[in-house]
């Protein structure tokens, strides 16, 4: 019996070669076909005619010399910024945020919307899109992912927002107009989803595959992370420990009817603005008030005890489930309130359970969903773009 080939074997080969070469461009900037060759395994031919193809594709550049010994200085090569753009957003409640990359990662574009008069939010997110590719010198065309940020739950299935409790214009029909209106791939994803990305990406998380952040601001939430992918559940409701019942708040029989769910009423940044005017603490916002309680060490310890406790039933209720390694405080409220708070929640939690995770805050400080949407779309863009250099 004569050996079975395996068709398409040189070409899949290709395709893997290119695309680790991308990748070390990316991590380690320009580089020479010597280097490239080295770095891959690969012999001087081989990643002369790897270079050749990416740059026929438009997916590499020549970008100056290196300077050796005898004869002509060598090309040095890197991924071209433009052969490729992707935009993150972050919606909320009173405004959007849309932030344009390009396939290198660089953010080149920015821009930000106000959603107070307006009911259309097709019109509001194509204009966000629009402002912020143009402001990075991109048409709309060579965008090839849109991820928005949202609260509320996102179906798995068929991707469309589900739920929204302060977004009461967002629905279903929406994910559909969007990308009919943008002609290209629009996603959306949980906010605190995202959060969780951008975490693990330059955050707390760093290299950990299994982590949850507890995300505790205007509302409270929950993403988990394990075998480091993201667990949606099977409606996308996995995460929504605002729904928790727990001791110390009473516990709605109707959710639909926007009665505020029990560990909202007690742990959200209404409950956190109550219990800080008690011990003495008034503020506009909750961050601002927990800041003033970490800045206080004395007369703050007690609201910071407090709040902690409070935490303290929701992380407990998802840690002995999950028993994951860290907890990431994130979140206005989670931020303001560092290591102080981050502490007292990890000793009330082995206090009152088996698990003894590590709770930590926070490691980033600025736009953290939308930072996370332009990682998600990076990921997306790429793995379309690098796994398919080879016609």
């Amino acid at each position: 019996m004569s050996a079975t080939r395996l068709p398409g074997t040189p070409r899949l080969l290709r395709a893997l070669n290119d695309r680790a070469a991308l990748e070390l461009l990316l991590e380690q900037g320009p580089l020479t076909r010597a280097r490239l060759g080295e770095l891959t395994g690969l012999s001087k031919v081989t990643a002369s005619q790897l270079v050749e193809r990416l740059e026929e594709r438009g997916l590499v550049t020549r970008v100056g010399e290196q300077a050796g010994g005898r004869g002509p200085n060598a090309q040095l090569y890197a991924v071209r910024p433009g052969s490729a753009y992707v935009v993150g957003v972050d919606v909320g409640a009173e405004r959007v945020v849309a932030a344009c990359a390009d396939i290198t990662g660089a953010t080149a574009g920015r821009v930000e919307l106000s959603t107070r008069d307006t009911d259309d939010p097709v019109g509001v997110v194509h204009n966000a899109v629009v402002q912020a590719a143009s402001s990075a010198g991109a048409e709309l065309a060579a965008v090839r992912r849109v991820v928005l940020g949202t609260p509320g739950l996102v179906d798995p299935g068929t991707g469309d927002i589900t739920f929204a409790f302060n977004l009461p214009r967002w629905h279903r029909g929406l994910l559909a107009a969007l990308r009919e209106d943008l002609a290209t791939p629009v996603v959306f994803e949980n906010d605190v989803n995202l959060a969780a990305v951008a975490e693990a990406q330059s955050g707390a998380a760093r290299q950990l595959h299994d982590f949850v952040l507890v995300w505790v601001g205007a509302g409270i939430g929950l993403a988990i992370v394990l075998g480091g992918r993201l667990h949606h559940g099977s409606t996308g409701a996995a995460g929504e420990i605002g729904y928790l019942p727990v001791p110390g708040a009473p516990i709605p029989r109707d959710v639909s009817r926007r009665a505020k769910p029990a560990f909202q009423r007690l742990a959200g940044a209404d409950a956190v603005l109550a219990v800080a005017r008690e011990h003495g603490f008034a503020a506009d916002d909750a961050a601002e008030a927990v800041r003033a309680a970490v800045k206080d060490e004395v007369a703050g310890g007690p609201l910071l005890d407090e709040l902690a406790r409070r935490l303290a039933l929701g992380v407990a209720s998802t840690c002995v489930v999950l028993d994951p390694p860290l907890v990431v405080l994130a979140g206005e409220v989670g931020h303001a309130g560092g290591a102080a708070l981050a502490d007292r929640v990890q000793r009330e939690v082995a206090a009152i359970t088996l698990v003894q995770p590590r709770v930590v805050p926070t490691g980033l400080t600025e736009e953290p969903v939308l930072h996370g949407a332009l990682r998600t779309a990076l990921d997306a863009v790429r793995d379309d773009l690098f796994g398919s250099t080879v016609s």
